[in-house]
Parts: C-alpha cells; sequence; structure tokens
C-alpha cells in the first residue's frame, strides 16, 4: 500500500479531476466507445482493472467475465485490492485480462508493470493500456513552456511505438489500435484554427492524433517443444568389469 504523497496517487488524482471537466469527459465517452468494441469479445474468468477514471465509471462494464477487481495504489471506495502496480498480489497465470487506466503514465518503472502484467496474465489472456499520447495536438501544446506540467500531462507520457516495443520484447502479439479525444485546446486563434483543422481530420485521415491511445495485446502462448531423452539400453557386462564386445559380421558375396 502507498502512501497519499506517493507519485502515482497524485497522478490518479489529477487524472480524475481532468476527466470531470467537460474536456476530459468527452474524451472519456470516446474511449469509452472503443472499450465497448474490444471488452465483450475478451472471455475468461478473472479481470482486473488496475486504476479508475473517477464518477463511478466501469471501464470493463461491457466485459463478459463475471468477476472483475479494481485495484489501486491507495485503498479508497470501491477498490478490491490495494498495491502498486510494479507488485501485482496475484498468483502467476491467474489472470484473463488486465486493464491498465493510465497505469504507465503514472508509474515509476513502467517495464516492471509490464513485466508484472506477463506474469500474472494466462497463456493466450489479454491487456489493455489506455495512455496519454504525447504526440497528439494536445500533448505538444502542452510542452510550451508556458503550460508545461500542467495536468494531466505533469507526468511521464509514452508513445504507441515505444509501448508496443515493450510488449513485443514480452512476448505480446498486439491486437488492436485505437485513439480518442482529439481535441484543439484553447489558445491563439491562428494556431487554435490550425489545431482546428487536424481535429478536422483526425478521424478520417490522421486517426493517429488523438490525446488518448487505447492498446489491445494478446500474451502469446509459448511453442517450445520438449526434448525427450533418448534411452539407450545398457551393454552387458562380462566378468572383470568389462564390456562384452559387439562384433559384426560382414557377409562376403
Amino acid at each position: 500500500m502507498s502512501s497519499p504523497t506517493h507519485p502515482i496517487v497524485q497522478r490518479q488524482q489529477h487524472l480524475r479531476a481532468w476527466y470531470a471537466v467537460p474536456a476530459g469527459r468527452v474524451m472519456l465517452a470516446a474511449m469509452r466507445a472503443h472499450l465497448n468494441r474490444f471488452v465483450p469479445q475478451i472471455f475468461g474468468y478473472y479481470a482486473l482493472q488496475i486504476g479508475h477514471l473517477g464518477n463511478g465509471v466501469d471501464l470493463l462494464e461491457g466485459s463478459r467475465i463475471g468477476r472483475r477487481f479494481l485495484m489501486e495504489a491507495r485503498p479508497g471506495p470501491g477498490a478490491h485490492l490495494s498495491a502498486l502496480p510494479e507488485a501485482l498480489p496475484v498468483a502467476a497465470d491467474s489472470l484473463d485480462l488486465i486493464l491498465l487506466a493510465h497505469t504507465l503514465d503514472g508509474a515509476l518503472d513502467p517495464h516492471q508493470v509490464l513485466r508484472e502484467v506477463e506474469r500474472s496474465l494466462r497463456p493466450e489472456g489479454h491487456v489493455i493500456i489506455l495512455g496519454l499520447n504525447p504526440l497528439s495536438p494536445v500533448g505538444l501544446w502542452q510542452r510550451v513552456p508556458p503550460r508545461r506540467g500542467e495536468s494531466p500531462w505533469s507526468g511521464a507520457c509514452y508513445s504507441t511505438r515505444r509501448v508496443r516495443e515493450w510488449l513485443s520484447l514480452l512476448g505480446f502479439d498486439i491486437m488492436a489500435l485505437a485513439h480518442a479525444g482529439v481535441r484543439a485546446p484553447e489558445g491563439g486563434s491562428g494556431l487554435r484554427g490550425r489545431l482546428q483543422m487536424i481535429q478536422g481530420l483526425g478521424g478520417r485521415r490522421l486517426p493517429y492524433v488523438g490525446s488518448v491511445y487505447m492498446i489491445l495485446a494478446r500474451k502469446r502462448v509459448s511453442t517450445l517443444t520438449p526434448v525427450r531423452p533418448r534411452w539407450r539400453a545398457a551393454r552387458p557386462w562380462v566378468p572383470g568389469g568389462f564390456v562384452r564386445p559387439v562384433c559384426r559380421r560382414r557377409e562376403r558375396d
């Protein structure tokens, strides 16, 4: 269990506050529409959601998995587990679905989080990763010096390319990639107009500029074939500890 001042706790609080404002609610609705396309197709017995976005939002509401659990870094309303994502309190190969709700964005060690996900998932289990896209118009805008460090972009953000590389190294296959929340930030009229033009093209020609991304990946099944030992019959021994010679006769024509 982490303290209230832990970075991941503060990060989650900032994200929940941001998803409560109008711009955040619009993005949340678009993200849930993507989730409702993929979540019902994942079957199994146990699902774990790490982190939540407030307002009683159930990101796995469309799941057919009966036993779903919510884990947070600190105890909170509705949370079944309290632990850091770098050390999941679950057995290996026990979960069918794990949802990371901006978990990598606030984790101190995102690589360890994904290693724990790989350990906890069953073969052919799925992970859904929600994260902020640093290459989106909003992500780039928030890196302008006057706005640098504003919520919810105050922490680390990782591109989908980097996250997919991490997943591939851990033995995952990428099943789907989606973006949501192509929205122009507030700013000067000239810059805002250009960003609104990008916003208009986002759904048709620039599908990867959404502020939030969703990655669906599946854990590969090991294809290693066990090698059986080749047992050979022992040669008979003769008195004195010597091996009886084997004579081969060659027939002559």
